[in-house]
């Protein structure tokens, strides 16, 4: 009995390729979307590249204090801290909380590249409204 690795996961060698490439294409998309969003900001854009100082650099373009990342690191209140940074980020480019909430929050894939690519501009961070 040949016994291979293709027989473990069910998937043929060339799809497996062809996966990886499309993962590694939309990776490189994203980063450069992220670049871009960052560039627009006032940021350093190869701040997209590195882990943490990337959430950092969104914290900072949402307006929010650094010490913020921290909350990123605690289970249930990172899902909290990342909406109101997504909702902060979609203000300061001038969208509304609809593009926050869904482009950013949920699908941040499709977002991200719509801040980066497109031509919302980005304004300094606004004072936050009060409730």
């Amino acid at each position: 009995m040949n016994y291979d690795q293709t027989a473990s996961t069910g998937m043929s060698p060339a799809v497996a390729i062809i996966l990886g490439l499309v993962y590694a294409a939309v990776v490189i998309f994203e980063i450069a979307a992220l670049w871009k969003v960052f560039t627009k900001a006032g940021r350093p854009g190869w701040g997209a590249i590195i882990p943490f100082y990337n959430i950092y650099l969104l914290v900072k373009v949402a307006g929010r204090p650094g010490w913020w990342v921290i909350l990123y690191i605690i289970p249930i209140v990172n899902i909290v801290i990342h909406l109101i940074v997504s909702l902060d980020i979609a203000r300061n480019f001038g969208k509304g909380g609809a593009f926050g909430v869904f482009g950013l929050w949920l699908f941040q894939i499709i977002g991200i590249p719509i801040l980066g690519f497109g031509s919302a501009q980005y304004q300094s961070p606004r004072p936050q409204q009060q409730f």
